[in-house]
């Protein structure tokens, strides 16, 4: 949550106008930036009249402004609750003296009630009041009066005990009770004087103790702004000021000043001493209880995660139209329902037949529900259809087809289609047992086998790199690295172009590349602002960032799903120090040849001034050192896993190290964990129980046979050829992971039926292509953020095309690294 947002939530809805404008210093520190790095060139007369001024003098004035508003402020409502705390007083030491001599203090009752017997002091004290209806329990008035028939005690309340009862007091009662709305009977008042007198008082202890509380809360508020937004200011124009301003002006202020704070800390003490003589007969713990009650909960301010973040974009994304529902609505913000808005109605389209004319549902006749009645017919041919001798390899293949093509076409979200693969697998029994006959099994074995297969390791591992990804992002470090590292790529475009990539490229290494654009896009906006619309240096660093988030895809394999599904096929699945070896190659070269084309292409540094990237200032915590050292222990152990195999056993068991840890101390929340990506998980599950499906059903092996014979001529070389330019292709069109999840298990299987044996070698390779695939805006999700990124006018940085003219050559260039540089690679580490 912004801090901004904080302020909106926490604030006395009555004094909003009277915090600091948060928001509104923020605008002015951005167009101090522009003035800054306009200064140099340009049109005099198309300057900001602040170019003129020192940016230090004209943010000084700006908050000068706002320190002397919060401070009147405070002075005028500090004194007006002052002078209602002492007569609230002056009438608590009254309605002692008036109470204080009779042993129980009881509301009188109406003449229709006095008849009757009263009731014994044990009982509630929940009164029964009498309405024109008649009798009826009042759970509001009964939780008013608890207190005030118990003995009264004797001794004075303070000083102010002698004071007499004066008429102001029903005066100040009115002011002090704005936001409450209380309707008496007046002739009922006029016989229960004494008891309501005691309610009243009640009801305004309340009213104060909240007010005191909400000043105090203005000041921490007020405080907290002034040094987030000198912060802002001091990384942005790259001064000194926030030290020097929060001594000398914002220190001293009379709200801001430990007395104000320590007085203020005692009037709410005074609330709570006059709620306990009054109501809990002297139980101060007690009356501190039900005074707080009544508080609101404060909204805490916290740093997103980066999943988090995530989810905003893919909401961002649904907006934009990259999302249908399958009932034809476009989740649309602008179509959103808002009251006194007529009830959404389904869109009709009238259809023209020899029958008549008629009308249906638009989404009958769409493209998407088209679709998905011929993938199900397909299906349904597809298992009845006598292409395969056993029963359980044809209905496998069936399953394969339609969930291939679900995925392909995204008739429904990807995640949806995953969980339809145990429902099937365990219906149409495609499992078989593993023992010779390879007897088909019944639906309870079926189900273990499926659901053993749909959480493995591998899932753990997924987890331990998103965990690891969220405590990097919500402790600040990987912005603190990322920003580092920038800030020493200089102005020159062609430097910090490069210099956005590589960290992008690392970015993704550590935390995923579903992750790594959010994070680098985020640190490029000043830079993003201050260059002129339409810039060819805008494109250029937004689209070398996606593509390098794709190359940083194949760097770790955490890096992104599909390598996580990858490693689970291998068998031995490689070291850390094998995948580094093999893949740094490949990512730096292929980094370098990208670079050079978007530097061909756009030519960025013609008339381009870049806004330097600031790092950030402030020590490293305790708490980041921490993050820090469970992150790079638990690399250094998923490096040395072969190792330790006899220790952990395998990578995914490591992984809970960082989840239990983190969570355990509370760096990351149940919320952080509820924000997950669990959609790529269920992805990721849903895929390797296909995986074991095809494998168990024996169609697997059969495919196999098959396609070996074809190749049986080719070489290695040649196999991997076809196969990485295959998996290119398809991994263009599809969700990266979902062409890992198809592709990947066949083509370890053709390569153990080679005369020269090499699986692992065939798989790696394809999996490098999965992350290769960049040639679209749909090509991964890199593609599909940067696609949605969007200057401060709403216009999209980025068109199809930019993608498609370069992105295609980058993925041919890929291909060709992969192919020399990273196959010598993979046969020097033994693949």
């Amino acid at each position: 949550m912004k801090f901004s947002h904080s302020i909106q939530f926490n604030a006395v809805p009555d004094w909003s106008s009277h915090y600091i404008a948060y928001s509104n210093l923020k605008k002015l520190i951005y167009q101090l930036e522009k003035s800054v790095h306009q200064s140099a060139g340009g049109d005099a007369e198309a300057r900001p009249l602040i170019l003129h001024d020192d940016p230090e003098a004209v943010f000084t004035r700006a908050l000068d402004v706002e320190l002397e508003k919060v401070s009147s402020f405070y002075v005028v409502k500090e004194k007006e609750l002052i002078d209602e705390e002492q007569m609230l007083l002056l009438d608590v030491g009254a309605f002692d003296t008036e109470s204080g001599g009779a042993d129980d203090f009881r509301p009188p009752t109406r003449s229709s009630e006095r008849a009757r017997p009263a009731r014994p002091r044990s009982e509630s004290t929940r009164s029964r009041i009498s309405t024109e209806d008649g009798l009826e329990d009042s759970d509001e008035e009964g939780d008013e009066e608890t207190g005030l028939t118990t003995k009264r005690r004797r001794a004075s309340f303070g000083r102010r005990r002698t004071a007499p009862t004066d008429i102001t007091a029903s005066t100040e009662l009115t002011r002090s009770l704005r936001r409450y709305s209380v309707t008496y009977d007046d002739d009922y008042a006029e016989q229960a004087a004494a008891f309501s007198s005691g309610i009243m008082l009640k009801k305004r202890i309340i009213a104060l103790y909240v007010q005191f509380c909400e000043l105090k809360s203005f000041i921490q508020l007020n405080r907290t702004g002034f040094s987030k937004v000198l912060k802002k200011f001091d990384k942005i124009i790259d001064r000194r000021l926030r030290p020097k301003y929060m001594d000398a002006a914002v220190d001293t202020a009379y709200p801001f000043h430990p007395e104000t704070s320590k007085a203020l800390e005692g009037r709410i003490s005074e609330m709570i001493k006059a709620y306990a003589f009054i109501i809990t007969n002297g139980d101060v713990e007690a009356a501190n209880r039900d005074l707080r009650s009544h508080l609101r909960e404060h909204v805490v301010w916290e740093r997103n995660t980066v999943w988090r973040d995530l989810i905003g974009l893919e909401r961002r994304a649904e907006a934009a139209s990259l999302g249908h529902t399958l009932l034809g609505l476009d989740v649309d913000p602008h179509k959103t329902r808002l009251q006194g808005d007529d009830e959404l109605v389904l869109p009709k389209t009238e259809i023209s037949t020899p029958l008549g004319r008629f009308t249906c549902p638009t989404w009958l006749i769409s493209s998407t529900m088209i679709n998905l009645i011929l993938i199900l017919s397909i299906f349904f041919g597809l298992l009845l259809a006598p292409i395969l001798e056993k029963a359980e390899q044809q209905n496998c293949l069936a399953l394969l087809v339609l969930v291939s093509l679900l995925w392909a076409t995204e008739a429904i979200p990807l995640f949806v289609t995953s969980l339809t693969i145990p429902f099937l697998c365990v219906v149409l029994n495609v499992f078989r047992d593993k023992e010779k006959p390879h007897l088909r099994l019944g639906s309870k074995d079926a189900t273990a086998a499926v659901f053993a297969a749909m959480w493995t390791p591998v899932i753990m591992l997924l987890l331990g790199g998103f965990t690891l990804a969220a405590a990097l992002s919500k402790c600040n470090i990987d912005k603190r690295i990322a920003t580092f590292v920038l800030s020493k790529a200089g102005t020159r475009p062609r430097t910090v172009l490069i210099a956005n990539m590589a960290v992008a490229a690392v970015a993704s290494m550590l935390i995923s590349n579903v992750a790594a654009p959010v994070l680098c896009f985020g640190i490029i906006e000043p830079m993003l602002r201050n260059l002129p619309a339409g810039s060819n240096m805008s494109k250029a660093v937004i689209i070398g960032i996606a593509l390098a988030s794709n190359i940083g895809g194949m760097l770790s394999p955490i890096a992104s799903p599909q390598n996580v599904v990858a490693i689970g096929i291998m068998e031995p699945a490689p070291t850390w120090g094998q995948w580094f070896f093999i893949v740094i190659p490949v990512g730096v070269i292929s980094l370098f040849l990208i670079w050079i084309l978007l530097l061909v292409t756009f030519r960025p540094g013609r008339g381009t001034t870049i806004v330097p990237i600031r790092p950030v200032r402030d020590p490293f915590t305790g708490l980041q050192w921490f993050v820090s050292i469970v992150t790079v222990s638990t690399i250094g152990l998923w490096c040395a896993s072969h190792q330790l195999e006899s220790i952990f056993g395998d990578m995914g068991v490591i992984a809970i190290i960082p989840i239990v840890l983190f969570f355990g101390v509370g760096i990351l929340t149940k919320e952080d964990f509820n924000n997950f990506p669990w959609t790529i998980i269920i992805l990721a599950a849903g895929g390797l129980s296909l995986g074991k499906a095809v494998n168990s059903s024996g169609l697997l092996h059969t495919v196999t046979e098959a396609i070996t014979e074809e190749v049986r001529d080719f070489s290695l070389y040649g196999v991997l050829v076809v196969f990485s330019c295959l998996i290119l292709v398809i991994a263009t069109f599809i969700s990266h992971t979902v062409a890992a999840l198809i592709i990947l298990p066949l083509v370890y299987d053709v390569g153990k039926g080679l005369d020269e044996p090499h699986p692992n070698l065939l798989v790696m390779a394809g999996v490098l292509m999965c992350s290769a695939a960049m040639a679209l805006p749909t090509s991964g999700f890199p593609n599909m953020t940067a696609i949605m990124k969007e200057d401060p006018t709403g216009q999209r940085y980025l068109q199809v095309k930019h993608f498609i003219s370069r992105g295609v050559p980058s993925s041919l260039m890929t291909l060709v690294v992969v192919i020399t540089v990273g196959y010598g690679a993979m046969r020097i580490s033994g693949m």
